[in-house]
C-alpha cells in the first residue's frame, strides 16, 4: 500500500467499516476500498458478543486487504466512547527565567501530567485543550511564545484493554499488520467536524448511534467532557415492538415511517404490509410512543449538560450527528424542542458522503492522515 494511503477500521455499535483511502483536493478523500458489516455491537462498555466482533472485523479488514495494492502494515481502529474514559489534567511548569516555548517543554508537561491506568486500562491518546502562558494568555499551540511558565489542561484517554486485546486477537489472522493504532472515536469527530476557531471555545457534539451513544464537549485538540450511554435510535423500534407487540423488523420500518411535524387527523393511520396481509396503527399513537423514546435520550443530553461545570452551556448550539439522524422525521425539531436548545446536524462536507453516518469514519481517516500520525 503506498505510503500516502491509510487503513482504517470504523467501529459504530452496530456495524464495522473498514476502508483505505487518501487524499484527495480541496479536503477530500479518495477511498480506495471499503467495506461493512454488521455485528452485535455493545452496550455498557462491554462487547455483546466477542466471537461475532471478531469474526466481523477479519471479514471487514480481510475485504480491504484483499483489495489494496500492497501490503497493509499499519491500521488505524476508532474506539467508541463506551470503551475509553476521558480523563481532564490541569499541571503548570514553571522556569527560572523567561523562555521560548519548545517541544522539550510540552513534553515534559504532558509527562507530569499523565494520569496513573489500572491493571485493565491503556492510555491511547493526549489530547490539548488549551495552554496558558505566565501572562494570562490562553493558546491551543504555545510553540515559540516566550514565557517563564506554561500550564497545560490536557485530556488523556484511558481505555478498556479487554477492547484493545480483542481488536488485537482479531487481527493476528493479518501478518502484513505490524501496527495497531487506537484513537478516541470523539476525539477524531471533534478535531474534523469542528473548525479551529469553533475549537476555541466549547462545542457540543452529541452522536446518536444504533444502541449507544455519546455527549461530548469539545475544546481546542481535546475533549473536555464526555459521557456514553446505551441508548440509540434502534432503543426505539424496541419500544414499539413490545408496545404493539409486532416483530423488531416491522417495528424499525414503522419507525422511518412516521413524521413527528405531522399534523394529522385522530384517525389518520399508518400502514404496514407484509405477505399479502396489513397492519394498520393510530399515526398519532405512533409520534407518542417515539416522542416517550426520544425524551428518554433528552433526559440523557440534560444530564450530562448539568454535569459540565466550567461553563453553562444553555446557549451553546447541540451537534448532533450519527447513523440515528434522519432515520425519524422530525427528531432534531423534536430535540430543540424538548431541550429548549438550538439543535443543528453536523457532517463531512463532502460530496456523497455529506450524511451523519459517515462523520466517525471520515473523521477517523482525517486523523489518520494527519500529519500527527505519519
Amino acid at each position: 500500500m503506498r505510503n500516502k494511503s491509510v487503513a482504517v477500521l470504523d467501529i459504530r455499535s452496530s456495524e464495522i467499516c473498514a476502508a483505505i483511502a487518501e487524499k484527495g483536493v480541496n479536503n477530500t478523500f479518495i477511498i480506495k476500498s471499503k467495506y461493512s458489516k454488521s455485528y452485535e455491537g455493545f452496550a455498557e462498555g462491554e462487547l455483546l458478543d466477542t466471537e461475532d466482533f471478531i469474526s466481523a472485523i477479519r471479514e471487514a479488514v480481510g475485504s480491504i486487504v484483499a483489495s489494496a495494492g500492497s501490503p497493509v502494515k499499519r491500521l488505524y481502529v476508532g474506539v467508541p466512547c463506551e470503551f475509553t474514559q476521558a480523563v481532564q489534567t490541569d499541571k503548570v511548569i514553571s522556569f527560572h527565567s523567561s523562555q521560548r516555548i519548545s517541544p522539550r517543554h510540552i513534553q515534559t508537561l504532558i509527562d507530569a501530567s499523565e494520569p496513573e491506568t489500572e491493571e485493565d486500562e491503556t492510555i491511547i491518546k493526549c489530547g490539548e485543550l488549551y495552554y496558558v502562558l505566565s501572562d494570562k494568555r490562553r493558546l491551543v499551540n504555545p510553540m515559540g511564545m516566550v514565557s517563564d511558565s506554561l500550564r497545560a489542561k490536557l485530556c488523556f484517554f484511558k481505555c478498556k484493554r479487554a477492547f484493545t486485546d480483542a481488536v488485537t486477537h482479531a487481527l493476528k489472522t493479518f501478518g502484513t499488520v505490524k501496527q495497531i493504532r487506537f484513537l478516541p472515536q470523539n476525539y477524531t469527530e471533534g478535531l474534523y467536524l469542528f473548525a479551529p476557531e469553533e475549537r476555541d471555545g466549547y462545542s457540543v457534539l452529541f452522536d446518536l448511534g444504533a444502541i449507544s451513544s455519546t455527549f461530548s464537549v469539545i475544546c481546542g485538540n481535546g475533549v473536555a467532557f464526555s459521557e456514553a450511554f446505551s441508548i440509540g435510535i434502534n432503543h426505539i423500534a424496541v419500544l414499539l415492538m413490545e408496545a404493539l407487540d409486532v416483530p423488531y423488523h416491522v417495528a424499525c420500518e414503522l419507525m422511518k415511517k412516521v413524521n413527528l411535524n405531522a399534523k394529522d387527523s385522530i384517525s389518520g393511520v399508518c400502514e404496514y404490509r407484509e405477505d399479502g396481509y396489513n397492519l394498520r396503527f393510530s399515526a398519532n399513537d405512533l409520534r407518542d410512543l417515539i416522542r416517550e423514546g426520544l425524551d428518554g435520550i433528552c433526559e440523557m443530553i440534560e444530564t450530562c449538560l448539568r454535569a459540565f461545570t466550567p461553563k453553562d452551556l444553555s446557549g451553546v448550539p447541540i451537534n448532533i450527528t450519527g447513523e440515528g439522524v434522519g432515520v425519524i422525521r422530525g427528531t432534531i425539531e423534536h430535540f430543540s424542542s424538548r431541550l429548549v436548545m438550538p439543535v443543528e446536524v453536523i457532517a463531512p462536507k463532502l460530496p456523497y458522503y455529506d450524511k451523519p453516518q459517515f462523520s466517525s469514519l471520515f473523521s477517523l481517516l482525517h486523523s489518520a492522515l494527519g500529519s500527527d500520525f505519519e
